[in-house]
């Protein structure tokens, strides 16, 4: 629970400095847009003890400088700030931005376990077709020596052919098409609907529903595509959230996340929330 429920109730005080420090610097933002901590947390999705560790200057329950860079971008932009500004601050105050990491041994243990190989349908099938044949083929040949040997053939008339019959085509499992964008615009509204595309590099995923139950954890590869539905929540981790165009409710999420940058998101029914410098916004 916050301590009071009036953004002048957390008015910073006024130092000498003529640049105020981070923190600082946000909650006065915040204060001046007449919002709670308790608006802002509900409006990010930043856990109110951290919104206010970090207006205390307080990086510490960030959980790292990636993703400390990545809550003040989220606060900046809810109190009307310029992220980059204050980025370059704590980049400057904490050694500079930190080179991108790869996403699979970052997020190692968050994996439960890997995905299970799928059988190869298309191989037995094309197993099952050739044994088809060679089995008919082998038909009509002993039926034919048969013939010759045994009981004559009319004159005129010739002997009966199996006809060979056309491989049946079965839909194999697991091989369902991605839903169109069209699909995604028409979900039910009481579902909430993710879909995630490689735009021109690969990147790590992981997403999650509302019990905590994985939907999908591993490497989605260049121009590739997932979606995913729940009737509550879809958390997601993004490796490189750079390379990810992402689609919550058939709405194009328009982040401007940068190569490298691993991103911790959750989704509702009703995301996409309206852009934070729209003044029809609440």
């Amino acid at each position: 629970m916050s301590i009071g429920n009036s953004p002048e109730d957390d008015r910073p005080s006024i130092g000498d400095d003529d640049r105020p420090s981070i923190g600082r610097a946000l909650q006065q933002a915040r204060v001046d847009a007449g919002l709670t901590v308790d608006e802002v947390s509900t409006t990010t999705r930043v856990r109110i003890p951290i919104v206010h560790a970090i207006e205390q200057d307080d990086y510490t329950r960030c959980g790292g400088d990636v993703y400390a860079r990545g809550h003040i971008r989220t606060l900046a932009r809810a109190v009307g700030m310029d992220p980059a500004a204050l980025i370059e601050q704590f980049d400057a105050e904490h050694g500079g931005r930190p080179a991108p990491t790869p996403a699979a041994p970052l997020f190692e243990a968050e994996r439960i376990r890997p995905e299970r190989q799928r059988p190869n349908w298309t191989a037995a099938m094309v197993a099952a077709i050739v044994a088809v044949i060679g089995f008919v083929g082998f038909t009509m040949f002993n039926g034919g020596d048969e013939n010759e040997k045994g009981s004559p053939v009319a004159e005129g008339t010739a002997p009966p052919q199996p006809a060979p019959k056309p491989p049946t085509s079965r839909p194999t499992p697991d091989t369902t098409p991605e839903p169109s964008d069209s699909a995604i615009a028409a979900a039910p509204k009481d579902m909430v609907t993710v879909r995630m595309t490689a735009v021109d590099r690969k990147s790590w995923i992981s997403a999650k529903d509302h019990n905590g139950r994985l939907l999908f954890d591993g490497m989605l590869e260049a121009g590739d595509s997932k979606t995913f539905t729940d009737k509550e929540e879809v958390e997601l981790v993004l490796g490189d959230a750079g390379a990810i165009q992402l689609f919550v409710n058939g709405q194009e999420i328009k982040d401007e996340f940068q190569p490298g940058q691993v991103e911790r998101l959750r989704y509702t029914r009703d995301d996409p929330q309206p852009a934070e410098d729209d003044p029809q916004a609440g």
